[in-house]
C-alpha cells in the first residue's frame, strides 16, 4: 500500500451530531476523533434538535487541538471534500466545509483532494 495518503479525514454527519475521525490507513485505526456527542462539547453548543455548521466548526477546532497534542498537526491529513459533500448530501455542505476550514485555520496540514472549489487553499 502506498503511504502517500497515510492519514485521512472521515466525517459522520447525522441530523443531531457531527463526528470527525482521522484514520491511519497503515494500521487501519482511528488515531484522533472529535464529536458533538461528547458531553463537554455538547454542553458548550446550542444545537437543539439539529446540529448546525457552528457545531461542526467546534468539532473541527477540537479535532485540531487533539491533533496538535498527539503531534500529528504537521502530518498531511487528506480530505476528499467533494466526496464527503456527495456522501453527506448537498444540505450538509456547510457542515463539511466548516470542519475543513476549522482544521485549516488552526494550523493542521490539511490536504484537500478533488474539492471542486477553486479558491486558493492554504
Amino acid at each position: 500500500m502506498s503511504l502517500a495518503k497515510r492519514y485521512v479525514l472521515r466525517l459522520f454527519i447525522s441530523l443531531k451530531y457531527v463526528t470527525a475521525n482521522v484514520v491511519d490507513r497503515q494500521s487501519g485505526r482511528i488515531v484522533v476523533t472529535a464529536s458533538s456527542v461528547e458531553k463537554p462539547l455538547r454542553d458548550g453548543l446550542e444545537c437543539g434538535r439539529t446540529c448546525n455548521a457552528k457545531a461542526a466548526a467546534a468539532v473541527g477546532e477540537v479535532l485540531a487541538m487533539r491533533l496538535k497534542v498527539d503531534g500529528l498537526a504537521r502530518e498531511p491529513i487528506h480530505a476528499a471534500a467533494a466526496k464527503e459533500v456527495e456522501k453527506k448530501g448537498f444540505k450538509n455542505r456547510a457542515k463539511v466545509w466548516a470542519i475543513l476550514n476549522a482544521l485549516r485555520d488552526h494550523g493542521v496540514n490539511l490536504r484537500i483532494d478533488d474539492d471542486g472549489d477553486h479558491r486558493p487553499h492554504v
